[in-house]
């Protein structure tokens, strides 16, 4: 296993530096600039100015160089939306936000998801599976700003329950960790309910029946563990993805986290910002495919045998 693991790492470094080549490449030959205004154009003078200041004068290949040498000791620079801000202090700010609503979101989705997948798979083609499909599928198929807008007008607008936004408190946190959660509710539902089908066929899970155990006993004890490594797979990325924040979430209720920076540094030219949020991705995308296949050799110890024999 530790010889696995620094392969892993060392193939995720070599994946790191391809994606930021990549990336950073694409960035820069997109047309226009960071600092080509339109409305107000800058003199060409003052622009070679910052352009200078920047550092973005110099070719690509030592622009990259610098940057990825200034990454490897977290120093990121600034960003050109906040240049009063250092981008590491910016993402620590708006992270946590986007973070703990994306975490509760997910918190949110798991057990719902889970339990409407099992009793799919427990009564297919029945009343319940009909509608748990339904259900499943609304979430998967309605966008995430469509079913903002209705939880604004249903309990905002309609019920008042809650306020249409902002991040003041728990009663501001309800509706954007529903919307967070939806579209990972259906997937996880629709997972757990292929998977748990396919276990539930298994000669072992008939013969732990026609020994009398319990119905649930034998889904939760026996099928349950079976069927988790198809789940683990789509969970632990889904996190990744829901903790970097949602513009249209965000947008629409007023929460100061990551998900607009993200957009906007993409349209704005912002490319140090650009750059680090992509790296962050990277990294935390390669970390979760390292631990999936840790948590797998726990669930399934012939996932670990077939490991070692390789």
């Amino acid at each position: 296993m530790p010889i696995y693991i620094i392969k892993r790492i060392f193939s995720s470094l070599v994946s790191l530096i391809l994606v930021s080549i990549i990336i950073f490449i694409m960035m820069h030959k997109i047309p226009g600039g960071p600092f080509d205004e339109t409305k107000m154009p800058l003199s060409e003078a003052a622009r070679q100015k910052i352009m200078k200041m920047y550092g973005l004068d110099q070719p690509l290949y030592v622009q990259y160089v610098k940057f990825m040498w200034n990454a490897i000791h977290l120093r990121f620079g600034r960003s050109y939306q906040s240049p009063g801000e250092e981008i590491t202090a910016l993402i620590a700010r708006t992270l946590k936000v986007s973070a703990f609503l994306g975490g509760l979101g997910l918190a949110f989705a798991l057990p719902i998801g889970l339990l409407l997948g099992i009793l799919s798979a427990m009564k297919p083609n029945s009343l319940i599976d009909y509608l748990c499909t339904i259900i499943a599928s609304y979430t998967i198929a309605v966008p995430v700003y469509v079913s903002s807008i209705f939880l604004v007008f249903i309990f905002s607008i309609g019920l008042r329950w809650f306020p249409t936004g902002g991040f003041a408190g728990p009663k501001t946190w309800v509706m954007p960790i529903i919307a967070y959660g939806l579209f990972p509710l259906g997937i996880i539902a629709r997972y757990t309910r292929s998977s748990m089908l396919e276990v539930l066929n298994e000669p072992y899970i008939l013969t732990a029946r026609s020994k009398g155990l319990s119905k649930w006993r034998v889904v939760i004890i026996h099928a349950f563990k079976n069927a988790l490594i198809p789940i683990l797979t789509i969970m632990l990325p889904m996190f990744t993805g829901i903790m970097t924040g949602s513009i249209f979430v965000e947008k629409i209720f007023r929460i100061p986290g990551l998900g607009g920076y993200f957009v906007t540094s993409i349209y704005k030219r912002d490319y140090p910002l650009e750059m680090t949020l992509m790296l962050f991705i990277t990294v935390s995308l390669s970390l979760t495919y390292l631990i999936i296949d840790i948590l797998y050799t726990l669930v399934d110890p012939r996932v670990r045998l077939e490991k070692e024999r390789k």
